[in-house]
């Protein structure tokens, strides 16, 4: 059955490899990104199951006339994808206060902003599924990520809890955890390193960004593959409330699990029996 997908960040990367694969497969999709003439381009042209849209997802009124458009044009949203991401790079004390909290505007803020303006159609709807890109940092921290772990981290603890909220009303919620792929966040336009300097950390700035900028288009994982899994999770009835995609990223969520656990055990002598002594 032909479905209506709102995508934001189509223009590169995965969410162009999502956009396209669901233009293949008989969907309707309304592509979004900063740069609609790109997107346009990106995804070959004028089509008559394409709707492409400007939306900076900073923006709630940007993402509510996105969605009305989309409505005008295809009369419903049947799966929203958050897509559009970016990364701040390095140590926390390197990291202006000012890039975090733009680091969190976008990647957190801005995945709520279109959500809170699909919502309203879903629920009219009935129906619905939001699909958030999380990532490997949104489970398990890892150095010269610390902004970016933050943001991604909150996105766990909003899907998570977003599912609670809109079940009743038919709307399915799932959050995507990708390990490394291919998928543009490390190029020059979706990465911004610290801004400031400490000689206490500029050996291993050096050679971690060194690290980064040399993962760039070598990363093992293949976005048009992760996109036509997206597409075949987005049609089930049941979908996953969390799906974790790639070897690397399975290994990894499957390791902090262990290591959760771990810790639960070695908290219990200490973190139990702190009840009120008049507690039942």
């Amino acid at each position: 059955m032909s479905k209506v997908f709102l995508i934001t960040g189509a223009g590169r990367g995965l969410g162009a490899d999502i956009a396209r694969q669901a233009l293949a497969a008989g969907h309707q999709v309304v592509a979004t990104g900063r740069r609609p003439e790109r997107v346009l381009e990106t995804l070959g042209g004028e089509q008559d199951e394409l709707l492409v849209a400007a939306l900076d997802i900073t923006g709630p009124a940007a993402a509510e006339t996105a969605v009305e458009a989309a409505v005008d044009r295809f009369g419903r949203i049947d799966v929203l994808i958050n897509n559009a991401a970016n990364f701040y790079a390095g140590f926390f004390e390197e990291l202006s206060e000012a890039q975090v909290r733009a680091q969190i505007e976008t990647n957190l803020f801005g995945p709520m902003n279109v959500t809170r303006a699909v919502l309203p159609v879903m629920r009219k709807q009935r129906s619905g599924h939001i699909i958030t890109i999380s990532s490997l940092a949104g489970v398990v921290g890892v150095d010269f990520c610390v902004a970016y772990a933050a943001a991604k981290f909150g996105v766990e603890g909003f899907m998570e809890s977003l599912r609670h909220d809109v079940e009743p009303f038919g709307i399915r919620t799932t959050v995507v955890e990708p390990g490394f792929f291919r998928t543009e966040l490390l190029v020059d336009a979706s990465t911004t390193w610290g801004e400031l300097s400490i000689d206490d950390y500029a050996e291993r700035t050096a050679a971690t960004k060194k690290t980064w900028e040399s993962m760039n288009g070598q990363q093992a994982g293949d976005p048009a593959k992760l996109a036509l899994a997206l597409l075949k999770v987005a049609d089930l009835d049941q979908p996953p409330l969390r799906f974790v995609a790639g070897d690397d990223c399975l290994a990894a969520v499957e390791a902090k699990a262990r290591e959760l656990l771990a810790q639960v055990d070695a908290s219990r002598e200490l973190g139990s029996g702190l009840a009120h002594t008049d507690a039942a």
